[in-house]
This record gives structure tokens, C-alpha cells and sequence, in this order.
């Protein structure tokens, strides 16, 4: 660090002050806030324009985007800020114990009595002390598993959706472009981040861990880091760990094209796959349609050949097997015989059939004789009669011509008895010829009962009841 050296100004002036309150103890005393404006316009007078070199310590980036560190060396520190804009730029991320040197000018803070150096620019101390920071980072992640080659995962062999973190503006996004498009045109999703400065890490992680996020169609199948060449200082934001550790854990296959074929860094350590150059990665994640279609119709041809040599194989095995077997008129030959012989038989065999036939018809009908017929008839014609007549007994109107009556009431019912006449009251008499109505009389009214003699001889005369 570059120490105050004494200001002969600030010297003069102390001298004067002692001398003039020497000689008039009554003079004005400065206030506090006069002395240290005095003092911040001499320190800012005579040190305008500082290089210092130190270690960071105490690193912190306020809400406001500014930037308070303290650049040590084994005696000394020296409080230090960088505005917002100044941050910004910065090709790598602060962090403490990292070796710097400091461009700016130094100040005073009246309100802690302090002095600082307000810097415009910031770079690290040499590229040896860079790679020693690097190399501490990647032990520190290779230790933790962030590199395990059975991490990996193979890339698909043609992605459907590929993502690309890159900046939209730059030469690399239009090589991916073009090259996709002359080897295998695929749908591709930028995701626009700034590869350089100190936000340029964040936005990269935030990028890849969007994509992550993302289901559906939209989601990536394939992913690309992609950045051009540069210094170490130019594609430090791809050795933050925030970056590292994003593309370490994405579920998506990824491959890092950070810089040239010479340049390496921590995020092409943890990626599936690392590109030597954005072009080269385009190459990795598609492959070429026209050799596809050749492909396909060499083998399209080789089944054809490969068929046509099954066929035949066939053919040969299956004539060879045609010359082995029988002919058809020596297969048929024995058929043939036998139809000539059956046929020869048949004559003969349906004669000797009639002969049977015509002997059996003649036994038959010698056991059909006329008289036998004939008694068989007139046995069941008087079999017939006697059952007509026992039917002709038992038919009501045979009955009823023989002088009975049949007696029903109002309703149709059968009357079988006199008490049921006498409540029936009014009965009909169905004779054989027909019928007629009556009315029963009452028990009194009724005539006395005949004598036996005289009843019989009404009887005779009179229709009977059933």
C-alpha cells in the first residue's frame, strides 16, 4: 500500500495555526467539520491519482450496488468503495484474499475520521496469483464431487429443443445458429446473459437453473454454455462457483463452449460434456441430416440385399426338396388304381343289392294275405262300436230324450236337489227338444204327495227332474 507521505502544505498551516493561537490565545477555534474539510481538500489534493496493491478483506456489496471492501498487506489497511457503475464493469467477482491493484484516488469520510480510496478500477495482482485462486477453487469442488466423471451423462442423440445461455448480441450465437442449421435445423431457446463483469456469473446460474425449471414442450432436451475467447480476467465469471454448481446439478445434459480450444474453466469441469469452441458444440449436439439419410438408405439397402438372399436361399432349398419327392401322376397312380377297381365293382355290387331287395319284398308280402287282412278290419270295426256305444250312454241328451230333465238356476248352476230348488224359486227345465222356465211354490201351497199307485201312474206320464 502507498502510505501518506508528509504534506508540507498541511504542515505550514498547522504551524501557523500554533503560532497565531501562541501569539493571541483569544483567536477563532476551527470546528470539526472545517478541520476535516480541510484535511479531505489536502488529501484529495495531493493524492488525486493512487495505484495500490493489496489483498481484499472484508468484501461486501451493499443494497445499493456498491461495493466496500479493505485492502491489506502485513502492516497496514486501507478502507476502499466502488460505486455502483464501477462494479459493474468489472471483468471477475471480488472476493477476499484475492491480490489486487486498486486505481483511484484517496478521500477522507469526515463522519468516522477516516480516509479511503474511492476506486475506478480494479484488477488482479498478476495472472499468478488468478491461477492460484483458480486452482484452490478447483480442488475445493473436485473435492466435493462436482467433477465425478459418473456424473456425466450422454447426450441425446437428437434433441428436440436445444437451450442456449449466451450473449444475444455476440459473434457465438450466430455460429450456433448457422451451424445447427447446415448440420440438422432444430428448434433452439436463447436465454440472453451477460458473459462478462460481476453480475455476468449470477445471470449464467440463473439462466441455467430457468431452463431446469421449465416442463412441456418448451423444456430443453440439450443445453449450451457458450461464450467466445478471452483472458483469464474475460471468462472468469465461468469459475464462480455459482456457475459451476448450476451446471453440476442441472437435469439437463450440458455442454460447456467457454472460450477457445485452448482456454479451460471450472464450468467445463462440471458439464457432460466440454466443447473446445461454441461452433464445436453446435457440432456435438446434433448430428449431420445429410450422412443420416445416407446412413439410413445403406442399410435400406443392405435389408434389401439381405432379403434377396433369404428369397433364394429358399428358392434352392425349397427346389432341391421339389427334385427329392415323388411326382404327382406317381402319387395319383395308386388312387387311381383303386377308383379302376372300385368302379369295376360297382356294377356288380348294386346288382347283388337288388336281388336282396327283391327277395325281402317277397317275404314281406307273403305274410300280407287278404283274409288276414279282413279279420283284422272287422275285429276293430266292432272294437270301434263298442266304444261308440258306451260313449252314446254317457252323452247328456241321450239322457234327456229318454223323459229326464236337466235343472239350473237363474246364475246356470245345476240344482241336484229339492231344497236347492225350493231356494233357487225360479229354476229352468232343459228337455231334449228344449227348455223351459218354473217357479218353485211354497211348502203350503204345494199339493200333497200322491198315492203310490197314482204316483206311478204320473210317473209314466210326466217328465222326470235331474
Amino acid at each position: 500500500m502507498t502510505s501518506v507521505p508528509n504534506d508540507p502544505t498541511l504542515n505550514e498551516e498547522n504551524a501557523r495555526l500554533v503560532a497565531e493561537e501562541g501569539a493571541s490565545g483569544n483567536s477563532p477555534a476551527l470546528s470539526v467539520s472545517e478541520l476535516s474539510n480541510a484535511l479531505k481538500r489536502t488529501v484529495e489534493d495531493r493524492f488525486g491519482h493512487v495505484r495500490v496493491r493489496g489483498e481484499i478483506s472484508g468484501w461486501k456489496r451493499a443494497a445499493s450496488g456498491h461495493g466496500y471492501l479493505c485492502l491489506k498487506d502485513d502492516n497496514a489497511v486501507l478502507d476502499g468503495v466502488m460505486w455502483k457503475g464501477v462494479l459493474q464493469s468489472l471483468r471477475f467477482a471480488p472476493e477476499d484474499g484475492l491480490e489486487v491493484i486498486a486505481t483511484g484516488k484517496l478521500t477522507t469520510y469526515p463522519g468516522r475520521s477516516k480516509y479511503q480510496i474511492v476506486i475506478e478500477r480494479l484488477e488482479i495482482a498478476g495472472a499468478g496469483a488468478l491461477m492460484a485462486l483458480l486452482e484452490q477453487r478447483r480442488r475445493k469442488l473436485l473435492a466435493e464431487g462436482l467433477f465425478d466423471p459418473a456424473r456425466k451423462r450422454p447426450l441425446p442423440f437428437l434433441p428436440e429443443v436445444i437451450g442456449v445461455v449466451t450473449s444475444p448480441t455476440g459473434a457465438v450465437i450466430r455460429d450456433i445458429l448457422h451451424r445447427l442449421e447446415d448440420r440438422f435445423p432444430r428448434r433452439v431457446i436463447v436465454w440472453p446473459v451477460l458473459v462478462q463483469g460481476e453480475t455476468a456469473a449470477a445471470q449464467v446460474a440463473a439462466a441455467v437453473r430457468g431452463f431446469n425449471a421449465i416442463s412441456g414442450v418448451d423444456r430443453p432436451d440439450l443445453l449450451i454454455v457458450a461464450r467466445g475467447g478471452g483472458s483469464i480476467e474475460d471468462l472468469w465469471a465461468f469459475n464462480e462457483e455459482i456457475v459451476v454448481r448450476a451446471v453440476a446439478e442441472s437435469g439437463i445434459p450440458t455442454i460447456s463452449a467457454v472460450g477457445h480450444e485452448t482456454d479451460t474453466t471450472l464450468c467445463d469441469f462440471a458439464a457432460d460434456v466440454r466443447a473446445p469452441t461454441p461452433t464445436a458444440a453446435a457440432e456435438m449436439a446434433v448430428p449431420v441430416r445429410a450422412d443420416l439419410i445416407t446412413a439410413v438408405r445403406q442399410l435400406s439397402l443392405r435389408a434389401e440385399r439381405c432379403a434377396q438372399r433369404v428369397l433364394e436361399s429358399r428358392r434352392e432349398r425349397v427346389e432341391g426338396l421339389g427334385r427329392r419327392l415323388p411326382t404327382p401322376r406317381a402319387l395319383l397312380g395308386l388312387a387311381r388304381q383303386r377308383a379302376d377297381d372300385i368302379g369295376e365293382r360297382l356294377p356288380r355290387a348294386l346288382a347283388v343289392r337288388a336281388q336282396r331287395a327283391s327277395a325281402s319284398l317277397d317275404a314281406v308280402g307273403a305274410r300280407l294275405r287278404p283274409q288276414l287282412l279282413d279279420r283284422r278290419l272287422k275285429e276293430a270295426g266292432s272294437q270301434l262300436e263298442r266304444l261308440w256305444r258306451v260313449a252314446e250312454s254317457l252323452n247328456p241328451k241321450g239322457v234327456l230324450r229318454r223323459g229326464y230333465a236337466l235343472v239350473t238356476d237363474t246364475s246356470g248352476h245345476v240344482v241336484t236337489s229339492a231344497a236347492g230348488a225350493r231356494a233357487a224359486r225360479r229354476v229352468s227345465l232343459q228337455f231334449a227338444d228344449g227348455g223351459v222356465d218354473a217357479t218353485i211354490g211354497s211348502d203350503e201351497s204345494a199339493p200333497r204327495a200322491p198315492s203310490p199307485k197314482k204316483a206311478a201312474a204320473a210317473s209314466s206320464s210326466q217328465p222326470k227332474l235331474l
